[in-house]
This record gives C-alpha cells, sequence and structure tokens, in this order.
C-alpha cells in the first residue's frame, strides 16, 4: 500500500496523537517506503548548473536527519532538502513545541534546529538512492561562539555530497540567527561559504573535483522591503545560486481561528499565503532577474503552485500543506502543471 494510500487511511487517527510523535511516525513510514523510481519529468528547471526534474521540492524541515530520503522522493518531488544541520548534534527546545491549528489548516513550530548533527545525516545520504536532486540545508548551534564558522563548516562537509546546500538564516526558534540576514554580517557569513564550497570542490573525489555546489540563501518572509532588498544584494553580490523566499513567520495574521494560534515560535501553511506572495513579488523586483528565487509559504493547492511560478518563481517547496493535504499533493501539483 502507497504512503498515500496509507496516509488517508490512517489520517483521523494520525490527528489524534501529539504532532511531534505523528510526524515521528510518519518519518518512519516514509524511511520504510522507500522509492517508486526516477521523480516525473515534468517542467524541468536548472538552477546553478544542477538540472531539477520537476519545479515541487519539500522545504527543509520535514526530514532533518536525512532518514526518509528514497520514501520522500517517492513522493514525486523532484528534489528534497534535508535539514536544518548543524556540526554538533543539539536537542533543541522544550517539548511541547510543534503544534496544528487544525481550523486554520496552519503549524507553529518553535523546534530550534533539533538535529543528530550533520555527520551523522551525511552518513545517511551516501546510503541513499537519491532519485532526485538532494539538497541540504545547515545551520548554526544555539551555543555557538562562532555562527559564521559553524556555517562554513556545514558548507564545506557537506559541499562534496549535496546537489545544493541552503544557508538558513530565517529560522525564529534559534535566538539572534536572524540578525545574519542583515549587511555586513551576511557578507561575511556567505564570502565564508562560498570559501568553504569553493575549497570543498578542490578537496572532492575525483567525479566531483572542481565541483562548485551550488549555494541557495534562506531569508525570512518577516523582513521588511529594504532588509529584503538588501539580503538580495547580498546573495548577488557573493554569487549565491538561488534565494529562498521564506520561511515561517512570527506575525499572527488576522482571522486565526484556532485555540493555539498564540503559542510562541514561526507559523506557516494556508495563513502564511498572503505574506509569502507579497514577499516572492519583493524578491523578485529587488532581484531584477539577476538571482532565481525559489517560493515557499501556503502553497496548498496545484492552483496556488501554478501561481506562484507564473508569478516568476523558478521553483516551489512544500511543507506544512502535506498535514493537512497529504502526500497525494505532490503529484496532484504535478498533474496540473
Amino acid at each position: 500500500m502507497s504512503a498515500v494510500m496509507l496516509y488517508d487511511l490512517f489520517k483521523p487517527l494520525i490527528f489524534t496523537l501529539d504532532a511531534e510523535r505523528a510526524h515521528r511516525m510518519a518519518i518512519r513510514a516514509l524511511a520504510l517506503a522507500g522509492s517508486s523510481g526516477a521523480p516525473p519529468r515534468v517542467r524541468p528547471v536548472t538552477i546553478g548548473g544542477v538540472e531539477f526534474p520537476n519545479p515541487v521540492g519539500l522545504a527543509a524541515g520535514l526530514d532533518k536527519d536525512g532518514e526518509a530520503i528514497d520514501g520522500l522522493f517517492g513522493l514525486g518531488f523532484g528534489s528534497v532538502e534535508i535539514g536544518s544541520l548543524t556540526p554538533r548534534p543539539q536537542a533543541g527546545n522544550p517539548r511541547p513545541r510543534l503544534f496544528r491549528l487544525v481550523e486554520d489548516e496552519a503549524v507553529v513550530n518553535r523546534m530550534g534546529f533539533n538535529n543528530g548533527g550533520i555527520d551523522a545525516a551525511l552518513a545517511r545520504v551516501a546510503r541513499a538512492k537519491r532519485a532526485g536532486i538532494l539538497g541540504i540545508n545547515v545551520g548554526a548551534n544555539k551555543d555557538s561562539d562562532d555562527r559564521v564558522a559553524d556555517y562554513a563548516l556545514g558548507v564545506g562537509r557537506a559541499a562534496a555530497v549535496a546537489d545544493y546546500i541552503t544557508i538558513n538564516v530565517s529560522s525564529p526558534n534559534t535566538p539572534g540567527l536572524r540578525d545574519l540576514q542583515s549587511r555586513p554580517a551576511l557578507d561575511e557569513l556567505l564570502a565564508a561559504s562560498d570559501a568553504a564550497r569553493q575549497g570543498a570542490g578542490d578537496r572532492a573525489v575525483a567525479d566531483r573535483a572542481g565541483s562548485r555546489t551550488p549555494l541557495f540563501l534562506k531569508v525570512a518572509p518577516d523582513l521588511d522591503r529594504a532588509g529584503l532588498d538588501g539580503a538580495v544584494r547580498a546573495a548577488i553580490d557573493n554569487r549565491i545560486d538561488a534565494l529562498i523566499v521564506g520561511n515561517t513567520t512570527i506575525s499572527r495574521p488576522d482571522g486565526l481561528r484556532s485555540a493555539l494560534a498564540g503559542e510562541g515560535g514561526g507559523l506557516s501553511g494556508a495563513p502564511l499565503k498572503a505574506l509569502a506572495r507579497a514577499k516572492l513579488a519583493e524578491a523578485l523586483a529587488a532581484s531584477g532577474g539577476q538571482i532565481p528565487v525559489i517560493a515557499v509559504g501556503g502553497i496548498d493547492s496545484p492552483e496556488e503552485a501554478l501561481a506562484r511560478l507564473e508569478a516568476g518563481a523558478a521553483m516551489v517547496q512544500l511543507y506544512s500543506a502535506l498535514v493537512y493535504a497529504g502526500p497525494g499533493l505532490v503529484r496532484r501539483i504535478l498533474r496540473e502543471l
């Protein structure tokens, strides 16, 4: 029985479970499912010299530790992004830290980069079949004395095995992390990351020797216009290959109905749609076509995915919508495309 059929069958039971426990069960099920072959080739797109078989990707956060890579590709994703991964393992924030806002088809999380560390994840990556394009999202440890060094280490470790690497400075759940979105701190971070990927390319094994693993920058939807303009310019100036806009938001749109709307952390899902659309438009305007922009946030239907692509996004990424629409959403979007 496919993952889609299992989800549809057990969804009422899944929603009776604590959100984080349900999430862990989903990862285990996908890990057991394995891949069903290459992702559908629909409207392929090339970014940073890498060809994505289709423009529908999995956003980071669902499979932080790379435990279910093959199963996730089996859902039809053209790209799967694991992480965020930090140099050292960390437990993340205290539980409960993940909440379903069912009435709003939304999620609030304050996970805090919980992961088993980049080295453990890279060992799993080495064993995965990787039917599509694999991205590795890197972050900094909460207690790090030098966060720029953490990112450089993550990029350097991931560059030899990832198809692309995302530098994530957009999470609201690590204190002070979003400060790295502003210049000149962002320029320092991106320059160090670029140097790390170049060094990794020089040290890579023969089939990747001299390669230049693409770097993507992920920024928050809460940046104001000036902040987003600055981040776009920093990405262009530092040879970043794509911009991911954005992540969860610390704002709370009017009209949320769930009693859990006041929980601290980042909000994702359907209520993020209007903000995500607006920030995509701003990023595209700021970039002037000089850097591809990947749209994330509130993409919960084939129509919404198509609208973002037609608005100018190079690709779209999903996560929270899978909780409510189920894993079959990926192939429904691909059929529409």
